[in-house]
């Protein structure tokens, strides 16, 4: 079930509410928390129920060894490495078995069967949140609590699919406070307006915006200079809104619980240098990155040449995050390496101008998505030589034909291109919805926003398209 469907707006979301905030009302507290795990159970199975029998069994499986860590036991480290080897096991099976076996095969010249299993949606940030949980009581903070709470924090359907990735300090301690149990209007509201300026993000901007990127990385067989520098910046856009969008649908949805969900974007666009750039992109996958592998690493605490290589290891993993592909793992690598070069740069005390900073800066991370879009190398390849061949200054027929599937009339490619450029300015120079959240709107102009917002983007429905991080 997506965020961006009728089923999710109109039936499934008002009902979980209606009833989790009842069952509260007569003092039915683990009633209505199991409510809301099968709730989050059966939006899960929604989109493939073989794998509730995976989650499920991942969920029992490090609450028990979290159980026995916070005992204080002996033999904690053996229980830490059973929970490591099992998330990661599980993780390397599902998402990189066939990748592994794939390289095996080219470079031994053997014939192993690949597996082609689907991957389970969310994989990747439930398994990193319950790595959180079963370090976190390793290292003794004290995370005692009860095994339906701890299925809320795995499965809470806000940010099960696609997070942000959350830690049990900040989620645990929120289900368990009264306070939360009970309807709160301002937060019911606040989550509302959140959830629209989501809505509007996906639906609206980055599915329509899409046209451009498919058509380029997926339909043409080569691109001229203006084809190829549209279509890697259509994805670099479709790709905010895309993922800023749902992050902020699932930020609504959860304050309407009461829950409050941790920033994940603060306009990353804007940024003045690589590193600024992953202070303000997926920002809970950067913590967890610093917090689970760059410190246990050594951090910054054994000497400059150390530095440098964890941090790049910590890119390079965070490619491989992303997905089981050579592409992912050279953006990984080369994030890594920008950042490098930024950090020795800046030991050089010298400064750019800000808006040199920003268009370096911006441009670096538009080429190096090349990589992570293409389905493979060749295909980034076919983009950047496109928007190397300054020759050919124009835009074929060919290429609208391919974004409309025919060649439409000019009134819908203008639109196209209103939206497009709607899209840029909102991306540079708008404050964004985290801060739009906290500004105070009287009643009626809130109201109207927000019914202007919702509005317009349930006439988007129809697309039905799926979030782009669904894929990693």
């Amino acid at each position: 079930m997506l965020f961006n469907s009728y089923e999710f707006i109109f039936i499934f979301l008002p009902i979980v509410l209606i009833i989790y905030f009842n069952l509260n009302r007569f003092g039915k507290y683990n009633l209505s928390k199991g409510w809301l795990v099968i709730a989050s159970l059966y939006f899960y199975s929604y989109f493939h129920k073989s794998y509730l029998i995976l989650i499920v069994s991942s969920i029992l499986f490090n609450y028990f060894i979290g159980y026995l860590l916070n005992k204080k036991e002996n033999n904690r480290k053996v229980y830490l490495i059973l929970g490591l080897i099992f998330n990661l096991g599980t993780l390397g099976y599902f998402k990189y078995y066939d990748f592994f076996v794939k390289n095996i095969n080219i470079v031994f010249k053997t014939d192993f069967n690949l597996i082609n299993i689907l991957l389970p949606l969310g994989i990747s940030f439930f398994t990193f949140q319950q790595l959180s949980f079963v370090i976190d009581s390793y290292n003794g903070k004290s995370l005692h609590y009860d095994f339906l709470s701890y299925a809320l924090f795995v499965t809470f359907f806000p940010q099960l699919i696609a997070g942000p990735i959350v830690t049990p300090s900040e989620m645990l301690p929120q289900f368990k406070d009264k306070k939360n149990k009970l309807i709160n209007y301002e937060n019911m509201n606040r989550g509302l307006y959140i959830f629209s300026i989501g809505l509007a993000k996906k639906v609206i901007l980055a599915d329509s915006i899409a046209s451009f990127a498919n058509a380029g990385f997926d339909k043409m067989q080569s691109l001229t200079f203006v084809e190829a520098w549209l279509s890697s910046l259509s994805y670099t856009l479709q790709l905010y809104f895309d993922f800023s969008g749902y992050c902020d649908m699932a930020m609504g949805i959860a304050l309407m619980f009461n829950i409050l969900l941790p920033l994940n974007f603060n306009s990353p666009y804007k940024s003045l240098d690589i590193q600024e750039f992953w202070q303000r992109w997926h920002m809970t996958l950067g913590r967890f990155m610093k917090n689970y592998l760059y410190i246990p690493l050594g951090g910054n605490k054994k000497g400059e040449l150390k530095t440098y290589g964890n941090l790049w290891i910590v890119f390079l993993v965070s490619g491989l995050w992303h997905g089981a592909g050579w592409n992912f793992i050279i953006w990984g690598a080369m994030h890594g390496l920008g950042i490098l070069v930024h950090r020795i740069w800046h030991k050089t005390g010298h400064k750019l101008n800000k808006f040199l900073a920003w268009f370096i800066t911006f441009n670096l991370v538009n080429i190096l998505w090349i990589f992570f879009r293409a389905k493979n190398f060749k295909g980034a390849v076919k983009v950047l030589n496109g928007m190397c061949n300054i020759s050919t200054i124009k835009i074929t027929k060919l290429y609208f034909e391919k974004c409309f599937g025919v060649l439409s009339p000019m009134g819908h490619l203008e639109i196209l291109y209103l939206i497009l450029i709607i899209s840029v300015i909102i991306c540079f120079f708008f404050k964004n919805t985290f801060y739009l959240s906290k500004k105070k709107l009287n009643i009626k102009g809130k109201i109207l926003y927000i019914s202007f917002l919702f509005s317009f983007s349930i006439l988007f429905l129809e697309r039905m398209a799926t979030f782009l991080y669904f894929n990693f």
